[in-house]
């Protein structure tokens, strides 16, 4: 069990255990308080792995215990300290099948969506195994974007990674997107140039053309960044009217963690302090990186008990 005191584990951020193999589940009649609940473990013999403990008390509520054993090293030991982490006035159970709860973004993510008011939620979720999370107050990461396509990608890469990474704080996404509308609306014209067809994006109203496919010199203006004025320089030998769509461009507040994409990066991730850049198209390593350098600006000391 973790050296931390009872006290200290109950006014800290986003507690969770570090494997939900260390969570045992019981059901135990009552009525209970505090002081009994203590005194029905003192002296039980605990599993060698076990480091809490859920106890459902039937037609009341849920109880999360912290244990430790009198000897780490036989499978069984009895139980020399028992701490109450939250009864049941304080906690919530949740069943969501689709959630796996060694996942420390889904418990917070089902805790402030199923119980916010709750001061410690027990989620159980996927192949019935059970974990918790006290004080959830997951990182909120701004992910910065342009749409279509739809799911924006960069957005939808984070929320697959928050899915399923075991070693990152708690985090949650939030979409901040702009749309190609919103963008021409800038620079009203009557033929848009962009830099590919991919997000088979259209504007009504307009004539659309794609910079990738090298159309013949028009009158339009370009809904791009530095790179597609560089590469129509590169084919026409000007810099047309243009509007710029660079996420990394657009007005940032920096006293939060940001994720944004750049072409102008092409390799590696730039980390801006609280703000992450990563390339435009970039794989799924790269976005992990990118959360794991947020994780360790904003989060620094943060680790599963």
């Amino acid at each position: 069990m973790t050296t931390l005191t009872r006290d200290r584990l109950r006014e800290m951020s986003n507690v969770v255990p570090s494997a939900y193999r260390g969570v045992a589940v019981t059901s135990v009649e009552g009525p209970l308080t505090c002081a009994s609940i203590i005194e029905h473990f003192i002296g039980r013999e605990i599993y060698r792995r076990t480091r809490f403990i859920v106890v459902r008390e039937p037609g009341v509520g849920t109880w999360i215990l912290a244990v430790e054993r009198a000897d780490p090293s036989p499978l069984f030991s009895a139980a020399v300290s028992v701490e109450v982490l939250a009864e049941p006035s304080e906690c919530a159970y949740v069943i969501e099948p689709e959630i796996d709860t060694a996942v420390p973004s889904n418990l917070a993510r089902v805790a402030i969506t199923k119980a916010p008011a709750a001061k410690a939620v027990v989620v159980e979720g996927r192949y019935a195994h059970v974990n918790f999370i006290l004080n959830a107050a997951p990182l909120s990461i701004r992910v910065t974007e342009v749409t279509p396509p739809f799911p924006a990608k960069l957005f939808d890469q984070v929320c697959r990674l928050l899915d399923v990474a075991e070693e990152l704080v708690p985090m949650v996404a939030h979409l901040d997107a702009v749309t190609f509308d919103e963008l021409a609306k800038q620079a009203p014209s009557g033929e848009y140039l962009l830099p590919c067809r991919g997000s088979d994006v259209g504007i009504e109203g307009a004539e659309m053309a794609y910079l990738d496919e090298r159309p013949t010199r028009s009158d339009w203006t370009l809904l791009g960044c530095d790179r597609s004025l560089e590469i129509h320089e590169w084919f026409y030998g000007d810099r047309p009217p243009n509007v710029s769509m660079c996420p990394r461009k657009r007005p940032d507040d920096l006293s939060g963690p940001s994720l944004v994409k750049c072409c102008l990066i092409e390799s590696a991730i730039d980390v801006e302090g609280g703000r992450v850049v990563v390339p435009w198209g970039a794989s799924l390593d790269q976005v992990r990186e990118g959360l794991r350098e947020l994780a360790r600006y904003w989060e620094p000391t943060w680790a599963p008990v």
